[in-house]
């Protein structure tokens, strides 16, 4: 502790890691099984199909999250959305541990970094994905939506970035290695002064985005010297990274 009962900052720089579609490939259609069911959950609103695929993307286009568009514009509980769309997700069908995956966690420098997550999901499901993928005892602290806060923050918001790091108690940006497979999210904390920020794509694939189907591209600005780098394969993160690796 420091004078006045502060902790005091750890030196060492952090590695925040996002979890849908980038621990787990997108290849697993677990963004389609979650739209369908947020699709659904819409629906039970009184909504007919077009007008509920409409509304979703909307929200998850302005909010970043369908469900931050729900709490504001609906009087619907966060939690029964979580049970109902999250919660009866078959994970333990669609994902298995990776034994390489694994390795790259356990070979990154822990006297160098501290390693966490950083999630628009909420901690009941982050905590399944981590557990069935053999990844729990790798991550030091969970940011996450706290879908029971009334005007709770998500990923692209700023200040979902700023928590984080509140939470984390680091001070300086530039300390930050962050990847995700959302753009914006990238570019949002890129913009906030985020040090190493890399975009996971895995091209060609398919995945749900706002309850509409996309398929993955690079971002064709690659000769923007501030581009973000991309990568389809976390290993690549040895490349781009190494001094933070053993």
């Amino acid at each position: 502790m420091s004078p006045g009962g502060i902790p005091k900052e750890d030196p060492r720089s952090i590695v925040w890691f996002d979890i849908d579609n980038t621990l787990y490939s997108a290849s697993t259609k677990i963004s389609q099984a979650m739209g369908q069911r947020i699709h659904a959950y819409f629906v039970t609103l009184g909504l007919d199909e077009d007008e509920a695929s409409e509304l979703h993307h909307s929200y998850y286009t302005q909010y970043g999250l369908a469900l931050r568009g729900l709490t504001r514009h609906h009087n619907i509980d966060p939690m029964d959305f979580d049970r109902k769309c999250d919660g009866t997700l078959p994970l333990d069908d669609l994902i298995k541990p990776d034994p390489g995956l694994r390795k790259l966690f356990q070979d990154l420098d822990r006297t160098k970094v501290r390693v966490w997550a950083l999630t628009n999901a909420y901690k009941t499901h982050a905590q399944r994905v981590l557990k069935i993928l053999d990844l729990e005892d790798q991550i030091e602290g969970l940011v996450y939506c706290d879908y029971q806060q009334i005007g709770f923050t998500c990923k692209p918001e700023p200040d979902y970035y700023h928590n984080a790091m509140k939470q984390a108690n680091i001070s300086d940006p530039s300390k930050c290695y962050f990847v995700d497979d959302n753009q914006l999210n990238v570019r949002s904390a890129k913009e906030l002064g985020w040090g190493h920020c890399v975009h996971f794509c895995e091209v060609g694939l398919e995945i749900m985005d706002g309850g509409k189907t996309k398929k993955l591209v690079l971002d064709t600005d690659t000769n923007d010297p501030k581009s973000i780098r991309q990568i389809s394969d976390l290993e690549e993160l040895r490349n781009l990274w190494p001094e933070i690796f053993v």
